[in-house]
């Protein structure tokens, strides 16, 4: 048994020294932060809107305020003959209906294609599996404008030059959008697909049945993707027609800048809301389909 020194005090008896606390901080800075990246974002939608803005805008101004400065924001009269003198000044009600031909079955052919060629990649066996998605993949690395020649001349060879088959046929096929598709139909749960195959169902059925119910959203995605893609499309159109009865809506934009002695800014600006309007409302619509479906199945290789 040892004695206790006169300089040892028990650990209870001991003092303990205050604890200090840190200073809280005051939560300005962090408002600062959230304040500022508001700002941006404003600033950044402003950037984004401010075009659609002046472009509205314009198409309803009198020629005296479109080159007035400073920039008149809102009109003092609005201008509504702007639309109706667009639409007398070149065949728009042709431009449209091309337009709406070669965009809707241009894009169910390619959405058609896409999704059988995204179910073969992931459900059948072939040989060269790979090395075929391999130069699918590479098609995705060439510039469209690289087979703007050889397209011309297949049509050309086929007769088709100034019809729609000539517009539509070419771009049929999207790598892109197969691409998208596969990806997705990869992150698909297996049991649901074998449930399907013990049941009897032939690879037609599990694809219609099955795949498609459960690749909706990336389905609607492509579909609005290739809609926008194949509504303002100029090139192609513009090199495969040659009448007024065949141009589509873009290139019937160039048509109206060009006519000779053309100046009407307001005009011309009504006939680009013609054109923007109907992708912008789908666009609206749509845009809880295309956020959900580019987030879904795209990292599973």
């Amino acid at each position: 048994m040892t004695a206790t020194t006169d300089t040892e005090v028990p650990a209870a008896d001991r003092a303990v020294p205050p604890r200090t606390t840190a200073p809280t901080p005051s939560g300005l800075p962090g408002r600062a932060r959230r304040l500022g990246l508001h700002l941006l974002l404003v600033a950044v939608g402003a950037l984004m809107v401010g075009p659609l803005y002046w472009l509205f805008t314009s198409s309803l101004k009198t020629s005296g305020d479109i080159h007035s400065f400073p920039p008149v924001w809102w009109p003092s009269k609005a201008e509504w003959g702007n639309y109706a003198q667009a639409w007398r000044a070149a065949p728009f009600g042709d431009f449209y209906l091309n337009s709406v031909i070669t965009t809707a079955v241009g894009t169910a052919l390619e959405v058609a294609n896409a999704v059988l060629t995204a179910y073969a990649f992931v459900f059948l066996r072939f040989p060269f599996k790979r090395v075929l998605f391999a130069v699918l993949l590479a098609a995705l690395m060439v510039p469209g404008h690289v087979t703007l020649l050889p397209n011309y001349l297949t049509i050309a060879d086929l007769g088709w030059i100034n019809t729609y088959q000539g517009i539509i046929v070419p771009g049929a096929g999207s790598a892109f959008a197969a691409f998208l598709l596969r990806q997705h139909m990869l992150t698909l749960p297996e049991e649901v697909i074998d449930a399907a195959r013990v049941d009897g169902a032939g690879h037609l059925r599990r694809l219609f049945s099955v795949v498609l119910p459960l690749s909706r959203p990336m389905v609607v995605t492509v579909t609005i993707v290739s809609l926008v893609s194949k509504w303002n499309d100029f090139i192609w159109p513009l090199i495969v027609t040659n009448t007024d009865s065949m141009r589509t809506l873009p290139v019937g934009l160039l048509m109206l800048k060009n006519a000779e002695g053309y100046v009407n800014w307001g005009s011309l600006m009504a006939a680009v809301v013609f054109v923007v309007l109907p992708v912008l409302l789908v666009f609206l619509v749509a845009q809880r389909h295309i956020v959900a479906g580019l987030t879904q199945g795209a990292v599973k290789g």
